[in-house]
C-alpha cells in the first residue's frame, strides 16, 4: 500500500505546513545532540528524519506502516522495514542504542505494549527519545489520534516500562505563540458549527476524512492570511525545557 497522505504527515514540501513541520523538526535537532550506536525509528514518516540522524549512527533501521517515496536512499547505514507495531517483528532483545518514536504513540492502541516492545529491543543504559503531543494544548479533537495524555498521564504510562524518566516538552518563542493564537481562532471558527460534539463521540473512521479536508484548508488560510508568520519560523523558534501543562508536545527521555 502506498503512502496514505493525510494531515498527520507533514513535510517541507507544503510551505502551509511549515509551521508543523519546524514543531517536528526541532525534536529531531534535540535527539541529534545525543545519538550514536546503533539507532531504530519507529514511525519515519515522510523520513526526514532520516536525513537528520543517520549521519550519527552506525546502524540506522527505519520503520513505518506506510512506505514514502521521500525516504531517503543516500545513506548505506539505513535500513528501512515496513511494518505496523507492535509487536516490533524480527527484532532482537538487546539490540539498539536508541530508540527514537515521534508523534507515534498518540496512534497506537495498545500504548503499554508499544512501550514494552521498545524497552526490550533497547540495549541496558540504551535511552527512548519520544514526542507526542500535549492533551493541554491540543486545538481539537483529533480522530486520527486513539488518544493524547496530559503531563501527568504521559509520565504515568512511561513509568509502565521505565524507571528512569526525563520528561520535558517542546515550547515555542512569541512568533509561535503568536501563530499558535491564531490558528486556536481560526479552529474554533469552524469547531462551532459542531453544535452535537460529535469530534468526542462519533466513530473516529467517520470523522477521519473531514478532518483533515478541514485542517488543510485552515492550514492554507492561515497561510494566506499570515504569510510572513508561517513563513519566518524556524526550528529555533521551538525550544526544550521542563515539562509544563503549556508545553506543545511532550519531550521524553527514558533510560533503560
Amino acid at each position: 500500500m502506498g503512502t496514505l497522505q493525510t494531515a498527520e504527515r507533514s513535510s517541507h514540501l507544503d510551505p502551509s505546513e511549515n509551521v508543523i513541520y519546524q514543531r517536528h523538526l526541532i525534536a529531531y535537532k534535540e535527539a541529534a545532540k545525543i545519538i550514536n550506536g546503533s539507532v531504530l525509528e519507529i514511525g519515519s514518516g515522510e523520513g526526514y528524519g532520516i536525513d537528520e540522524l543517520s549521519r550519527y549512527s552506525d546502524k540506522y533501521i527505519a520503520v513505518d506502516k506506510f512506505k514514502s517515496k521521500y525516504l531517503s536512499k543516500k545513506h548505506e547505514n539505513v535500513v528501512f522495514i515496513q511494518q505496523e507495531v507492535p509487536p516490533l517483528e524480527n527484532v532482537d532483545d538487546n539490540s539498539f542504542d536508541f530508540v527514537i518514536t515521534f508523534q507515534v504513540i498518540e496512534h497506537i492502541k495498545n500504548d503499554l505494549l508499544f512501550l514494552q516492545e521498545i524497552y526490550r529491543v533497547l540495549k541496558p543504559g540504551g535511552k527512548l527519545i519520544m514526542t507526542t503531543p500535549n492533551k493541554l494544548m491540543s486545538l481539537s479533537k483529533s480522530p486520527w489520534h486513539i488518544r493524547e495524555y496530559t503531563p501527568v498521564q504521559m509520565q504515568k504510562i512511561v513509568e509502565t516500562s521505565f524507571s528512569q524518566i526525563e520528561l520535558n516538552g517542546i515550547f515555542g518563542n512569541e512568533l509561535v505563540m503568536d501563530y499558535y493564537k491564531k490558528n486556536k481562532e481560526s479552529v474554533n471558527k469552524i469547531t462551532r458549527w459542531d453544535i452535537f460534539k460529535l469530534q468526542y463521540w462519533a466513530p473516529r473512521w467517520l470523522l477521519q476524512i473531514p478532518y483533515d479536508i478541514l485542517n488543510r484548508i485552515n492550514r492554507y488560510n492561515l497561510k494566506n492570511d499570515n504569510n510572513e508568520l508561517v513563513e519566518k519560523i524556524n526550528y529555533t523558534d521551538f525550544y526544550i525545557s521542563s515539562s509544563s501543562e503549556s508545553c506543545l508536545d511532550h519531550y521524553v527521555i527514558a533510560t533503560k
